[in-house]
């Protein structure tokens, strides 16, 4: 079974740059995720053939948003996590199926000078509340843009970015606690040593340089962990300044 995620910065965008059906195309996906998506429901004006889709928006157009294809029909689809004082900004999807729950989440990114880092780490609590919920019944695959980058290896200048959203000491300890409530780094896991990236910024043409940090997951339960075959970053993938992250899960 093949999985993929990737945030696409904007899903007319990067459909008007003719990227993604070709590339779902020769990947053929069972599940995708998208984040970012920056857009409402009904502005949707093109199919996925061979897929269910469902999306959660935010209320601000043009802002966030999430989406999920896939060929099985789940159990059920719920949207969003639950606590106190989230703005609907349409950042989480979950699918439940037979074997596993399948989380799809756009991480709120905590902003220049960290400003938006209390609310991040609220966020960060409710979603390990949602997946330790969800693991106890049965296992969880859960991706996204987690905007985060865990360790040193996982972006290009760690030094300068220690205070910076998505590097801050903060972030990294919520992700270490989220792994330590029962979850796996399934890239880390697989390739400890691999130096690869999955965002690079638009600004400084970072992808140019290859300079990029990697903050697009596949989180998986540990118990699932001996039925993953492979963890991917399709860094040659363009279109957004993310590329695509890729699961393959043994079935049965």
């Amino acid at each position: 079974m093949k999985l993929i995620s990737w945030n696409v910065n904007g899903l007319r965008a990067v459909m008007s740059k003719g990227t993604l059906i070709p590339f779902i195309n020769e990947e053929d996906p069972d599940i995708m995720g998208f984040e970012e998506t920056k857009m409402q429901e009904d502005q949707l004006n093109f199919n996925f053939d061979g897929y269910f889709r469902y999306m959660n928006s935010a209320e601000k157009k043009g802002y966030s948003g999430t989406m999920v294809l896939t060929k099985k029909r789940p159990l059920s689809v719920t949207y969003d996590i639950k606590g106190e004082d989230h703005p609907k900004e349409g950042r989480v999807i979950t699918l439940e199926y037979e074997d596993f729950y399948f989380v799809c989440a756009y991480v709120p990114n905590s902003k220049d000078g960290l400003k938006r880092l209390d609310y991040r780490m609220h966020w960060e609590d409710d979603l390990r509340k949602h997946l330790m919920k969800l693991d106890k019944k049965k296992p969880v695959i859960y991706t996204g843009d987690l905007n985060v980058a865990h360790n040193e290896i996982d972006l290009k200048n760690p030094d300068d970015n220690h205070f910076s959203a998505g590097f801050s000491d903060e972030e990294r300890e919520k992700f270490g606690r989220l792994l330590n409530s029962g979850f796996a780094d399934s890239f880390r896991v697989l390739y400890p040593e691999t130096v690869k990236y999955s965002w690079w910024s638009y600004r400084t043409k970072a992808r140019e340089r290859n300079a990029g940090w990697r903050i697009d997951y596949f989180i998986v339960s540990q118990r699932l962990m001996d039925k993953v075959e492979d963890s991917l970053i399709y860094n040659e993938i363009e279109g957004s300044d993310h590329c695509p992250v890729g699961l393959i899960i043994k079935e049965g």
